[in-house]
C-alpha cells in the first residue's frame, strides 16, 4: 500500500513540478518585449477573478493537489504521540454556540494530551456577545496551544472574528471569508400596528427604556445612541483583525466593507493559506513541531436553529444571510 502511495505523490509532484515550469515559462514571455506594428490596434485586456493558470489550471485544483499530498502523507508517516482537536463552530453564531464553545475550549487547554486545535468555522457569523466570548476564549487558548482557524465555505463577519484569535488562517480557494462590519436591524411597525387596531401602552422608567421597539420608531437622539454603538463595536473587530492579521488598522479598513472575498483573493492579508482540511492540519502541524498526529473531531456540537430578528439586533453577521430571518 505504502508503495501505491509513494507512486500516488510522486506522480503528483511530477504534476506540480511540470505545471511550475509551464507558468515560468508563460510568465517569461509575458513579460519579454514584443515588437508591435504602428498600426497595430491595442490588444483587448481581459479580466481573470478566478487566477487561472497555465493549460488551464485553476489555483484552485492546484489547492486541491496540495492538499491530497499533505493526505497522503499524512497516510505514510501514520500518527504520533500528539493529538488535534477538530472543533466545529457551524451556523449562526448564538448564546448557545458559546454555551458548547467557550467550556470546550477552556477544557482543551488544560488538557495535556492535547497538542494542538483546528477550528473548523463554517458560518456568516451572529450575535456580538457571543461571538466575543467564543473570539475571547480563543484568544486564551492561543496562548498555550497552537491554534489555526479553517474554513472550506464561509468564514464571515461574527465567523472571521473569531478566526482572528488564532494563530494562522487557512481557507479553501474558493471560500468565503471577511464581511468586517456590523449590522443593526431596527422596525418600525407603528403604522402597520395602527391598520390592524392593535394599540400599545408602554409603562417605563426612562426615556430609552424602549428604545428599539418595533411599536414606535427611533427617535433622533435615539439614533445617535445606536449609531455609536454600532460604531464602537466595529471599531472592537477593527482591532481584533488588525491584532490578528498583523495589520495596521488603516490596513483593515480598506477590507472593511461589509462584503466577502474569495480566499485565494485575500492570501497574505485575510488569510495566510488557501488549502483543503488536510492542509490546514499540515499548518497546524508545523507549528506543533511534529510530522504527524492523531486527530478528533468534536462533532457532537450542535448551533440550534432557532436563531431570529425579533426585536433591534447589533450583529457580527453577513447582510447577505440576514434576510432568511427577517419577517415578513
Amino acid at each position: 500500500m505504502r508503495e501505491n502511495i509513494w507512486k500516488y505523490v510522486s506522480a503528483v509532484l511530477a504534476l506540480l513540478l511540470a505545471l511550475s515550469v509551464v507558468a515560468i515559462a508563460v510568465l517569461y514571455q509575458a513579460t519579454s518585449p514584443i515588437a508591435v506594428s504602428p498600426n497595430a490596434t491595442a490588444p483587448a485586456v481581459i479580466e481573470n477573478p478566478l487566477n487561472v493558470t497555465c493549460n488551464g489550471t485553476s489555483s484552485y485544483q492546484l489547492s486541491q493537489l496540495k492538499d491530497e499530498v499533505a493526505y497522503l502523507r499524512s497516510l505514510i508517516n501514520g500518527t504520533g504521540g500528539k493529538t488535534i482537536a477538530v472543533v466545529p463552530i457551524f451556523g449562526i453564531i448564538t448564546d448557545y454556540t458559546a454555551l458548547e464553545v467557550v467550556p470546550l475550549l477552556r477544557e482543551i487547554a488544560s488538557n495535556d494530551s492535547i497538542g494542538g486545535v483546528l477550528l473548523w468555522i463554517e458560518s456568516p457569523g451572529g450575535d456580538v456577545g457571543p461571538v466575543m466570548d467564543i473570539y475571547s476564549a480563543v484568544k486564551k487558548l492561543a496562548l498555550v496551544k497552537p491554534v489555526v482557524a479553517y474554513s472550506g465555505g464561509i468564514m464571515a463577519s461574527g465567523g472571521y472574528y473569531i478566526a482572528n484569535g488564532a494563530d494562522k488562517i487557512v481557507a479553501s480557494p474558493l471560500a468565503e471569508v471577511g464581511s468586517i462590519g456590523v449590522i443593526y436591524v431596527h422596525y418600525d411597525l407603528q403604522k402597520n400596528y395602527q391598520m390592524n387596531g392593535i394599540k400599545v401602552e408602554v409603562f417605563k422608567t426612562g426615556p430609552y427604556k424602549d428604545m428599539g421597539a418595533e411599536w414606535r420608531d427611533l427617535t433622533p437622539e435615539e439614533k445617535k445612541i445606536i449609531a455609536n454603538m454600532v460604531n464602537t463595536y466595529f471599531q472592537a473587530f477593527l482591532r481584533a483583525v488588525s491584532e490578528g492579521r498583523n495589520m495596521s488598522v488603516s490596513e483593515v479598513k480598506k477590507f472593511a466593507t461589509g462584503r466577502t472575498w474569495f480566499a485565494e483573493n485575500v492570501t497574505g492579508t485575510l488569510v495566510d493559506e488557501t488549502g483543503g482540511m488536510d492542509t490546514a492540519i499540515a499548518t497546524l502541524e508545523k507549528l506543533m513541531n511534529v510530522t504527524s498526529a492523531n486527530v478528533v473531531i468534536y462533532k457532537n456540537l450542535e448551533t440550534p436553529s432557532n436563531f431570529g430578528i425579533t426585536g433591534s439586533k447589533a450583529l457580527y453577521l453577513d447582510p447577505s444571510y440576514l434576510e432568511p430571518y427577517l419577517r415578513g
